[in-house]
């Protein structure tokens, strides 16, 4: 099947309703039949699960399990940016004015991702992550830092795939998909958590609606079947691990890098290991 048929194909069903029809299916009783299959097909590791998987009652329950303790240690580095999801860095690096570039092949422009918020300006030049999560993955979404709620948007947009198909063969998905942001203020400044809904995901949902301050690896919010996290970083505030690359897969509560203080506004720390 050629890119152009499978363009068209993914334009036909990127559609809310299609996306909403397979969430009333994954929300019913009768799709529990289907997760014995799923977990076998995509290699899901039952023993992290909380449950035993004949206590899902839905293919959506089990998609949005929690993990049993301490499944997900926490880098205890107090200076630390870990990676809020278990996901395949598919790209990552510095912010160029305002622009993310090349992911898949493919510039993004900040303030389009950042639906125009005027706290873009605080990530022009600061540091980025994009973070797949696939089937198979964990579908939580944990405090990449300790720090409280700044504000959060939810974003209407479209049900695209974030796959590689779709992040190399359809125009900037990122922007135009449906978004949930986050922004968090930490001690050493501000990070950006933008959950990027994707193709059959009827929602992104915040784990608790009234939570405003999390420590780092708190629950925040989960996916209904696959999709990315952007992550943010604020301008003059990070430095990501040296062997860290696009193309290695992380869990949760890995270390990504570490936070400095931006030498503009408060004194640098003099500890600079990781």
């Amino acid at each position: 099947m050629t890119a152009k048929w499978m363009k068209w194909m993914t334009e036909l069903t990127s559609r809310k309703w299609i996306s909403r029809l397979m969430g009333r299916f994954s929300h019913s009783e009768l799709s529990r039949l289907l997760i014995p299959s799923f977990a076998k097909s995509y290699g899901i590791p039952l023993h992290e699960a909380e449950k035993e998987i004949k206590e899902y009652r839905t293919l959506n329950e089990f998609f949005t399990r929690k993990l049993k303790p301490d499944m997900r240690p926490v880098h205890p580095l107090p200076e630390g940016l870990i990676s809020p999801v278990d996901a395949l860095i598919t790209a990552m690096g510095k912010i160029d004015s305002g622009t993310i570039l090349n992911v898949k092949g493919q510039d993004y422009s900040l303030a389009e991702l950042l639906n125009y918020s005027p706290r873009t300006e605080t990530y022009n030049h600061g540091y980025f992550f994009v973070l797949y999560l696939s089937p198979t993955d964990y579908h939580r979404i944990h405090a990449p830092i300790s720090g409280r709620k700044l504000e959060s948007e939810h974003i209407k947009g479209k049900v695209y795939p974030v796959n590689d198909f779709g992040m190399r063969h359809m125009r900037t998905v990122l922007s135009r998909n449906e978004r949930l942001i986050t922004y968090i203020a930490h001690e050493f400044g501000e990070v950006a958590v933008v959950k990027v809904g994707a193709m059959n995901v009827s929602s992104i949902k915040y784990s608790d609606d009234t939570a405003n301050n999390w420590n780092r690896g708190d629950d925040i919010a989960y996916f209904e079947f696959g999709s990315t996290v952007v992550l943010l970083v604020e301008n003059n505030t990070f430095e990501p691990l040296s062997d860290l690359a696009a193309g290695h897969k992380v869990k949760m509560g890995e270390l990504l890098g570490r936070f400095y203080r931006n030498p503009a506004a408060k004194p640098r720390r003099t500890n600079t290991s990781i």
